[in-house]
């Protein structure tokens, strides 16, 4: 998840003059994922795939002995738009591949990757078991593409050691009333002349502009895949986020600053005290948690809208079938181990044993399928020691249910990239509602391409 936005951007590039690769699209009779019916076996090559750590590990694990006739071949590393555009112009792609599920609708109105329809009902995959965000960014003209796995949501986290010698409390990390936030931000930002010394609130800028929209009442995709991006509710949320930015020294000063951050390392921003508060993802409080026994205080509130709801955007990849792949057999039964939920208990184990090594405490396990999700937290999440990340796990497993994912698009790479340069362009000075007025003419264009009428 953490190089997607890379990832989303370079896609829109490449695939804005890849229209109809590997045949068809797939509103015009692209093919299906079908499978034999047989005992998967032979070679899988799959795409995208980390697999790194004990929670990967646990499942890739549970399909080996589920199908050891299968020869797992993952060449692991992060989803490269170019690589994968490239094996499939070959004749030689994967038979698997791993993808933000952003990216989704835009691969499948190409006809890159497959509906899943056969496989779905050959492998008897019950996709009531993944939560419906999560399906619907994966679904398009009511066909799903894609089979989704992790859930990855959003709240504040705080740096409650800075909070607290400012004389504020976590309270004052809110984001209902945004000129409160902004009085807060003035505060607790700290400044040597030009130079920034800490950050107060990070309004993590410009990755979380659809989170801001979205809290302000605004849908930047609508229902239909049409882009929304210049909505005055959009605009208002940009500007307002903008002045955080501002205020705190000016995107250049902001950015060369925030780019210093080891966000991994026991200087990150909260252990450091370089910022006070930022809505983060849940996978950054298992990083976080490493941290503790070396001073780190954190406290959480939920980010929510202005009525006070919490408010979360769904993230997340999944696993697609491209088109042309040789073991689509082997692939639908790799994508349903590694998201069932007696596969997911056996990760949770894995982690429990690695929480129990480390004399750590669990922080959650956040998947796209809730019943799977309810079950680990039912059976681990339990004596939270800390209490600050008690309330940081509690705020994240809250936005379970309500969280939403922006909506499919047959041009969502393109749309993404768009509003995504919009926002960097009125980080460095353009006006707010010029950047989005032109990042929307450039996602109507790619739209209207996408459904064919351009």
């Amino acid at each position: 998840m953490r190089s997607a936005f890379m990832v989303i951007a370079a896609s829109a590039t490449l695939l804005a003059g890849c229209a109809g690769v590997g045949g068809a699209s797939s509103d015009s009779g692209g093919g299906n994922a079908g499978t034999s019916g047989g005992a998967p076996s032979g070679t899988l090559k799959i795409m995208g795939f980390g697999g790194e750590d004990e929670v990967a590990q646990a499942r890739v694990n549970a399909f080996k002995q589920a199908y050891p006739g299968v020869q797992v071949n993952n060449a692991k590393g992060d989803f490269d738009a170019q690589q994968f555009l490239t094996a499939l112009a070959s004749g030689n792609p994967p038979d698997l591949v791993y993808m933000d599920r952003n990216l989704i609708g835009t691969y499948a109105k190409k006809g890159a990757i497959v509906p899943l329809e056969d496989c779905i009902s050959q492998q008897k995959i019950d996709t009531s078991q993944y939560r419906e965000a999560a399906m619907r960014s994966v679904t398009l003209g009511n066909k799903v593409y894609g089979i989704p796995e992790f859930y990855v949501v959003t709240t504040n986290l705080i740096d409650a050691k800075s909070l607290k010698a400012a004389g504020l409390s976590a309270g004052d990390i809110q984001t209902k009333d945004w000129q409160a936030l902004k009085a807060t931000t003035d505060k607790l930002v700290k400044k040597n002349g030009n130079k920034l010394e800490r950050i107060g609130f990070d309004p993590k800028l410009p990755e979380y502009f659809p989170l801001w929209a979205t809290a302000n009442g605004a849908t930047i995709i609508k229902d239909d895949g049409a882009p929304n991006l210049n909505d005055p509710k959009a605009v208002q949320a940009l500007d307002f986020a903008i002045s955080l930015v501002n205020d705190q020294g000016g995107w250049t000063t902001f950015k060369s600053f925030r780019d210093s951050f080891d966000i991994f390392g026991e200087k990150n921003p909260l252990s450091a005290g370089s910022v006070v508060a930022f809505p983060m993802e849940n996978w950054y409080v298992n990083v976080l948690r490493d941290f503790i026994p070396k001073g780190l205080q954190l406290d959480s509130t939920p980010f929510t809208d202005h009525d006070g709801k919490p408010v979360s955007m769904v993230g997340g990849s999944a696993w697609a079938i491209p088109k042309g792949s040789k073991n689509p057999t082997a692939a639908c039964a790799w994508a349903k181990t590694l998201t069932d939920k007696a596969t997911w208990m056996k990760a949770a184990d894995a982690r429990i044993a690695k929480v129990k090594k480390d004399n750590s405490f669990f922080t959650g396990l956040f998947t796209a399928n809730k019943p799977a999700d309810e079950e680990i937290k039912a059976k681990y999440l339990t004596g939270v020691p800390d209490a600050g990340f008690k309330r940081a796990i509690d705020n994240l497993y809250a936005t379970l249910d309500t969280a939403t994912a922006l909506n499919p698009s047959p041009a969502g790479a393109e749309i993404d990239a768009a509003w995504r340069s919009a926002v960097t362009r009125a980080l460095g000075g353009q006006p707010v509602q010029q950047a989005l007025d032109q990042a929307q003419k450039e996602a109507e264009a790619a739209f209207t391409k996408a459904n064919g009428n351009g």
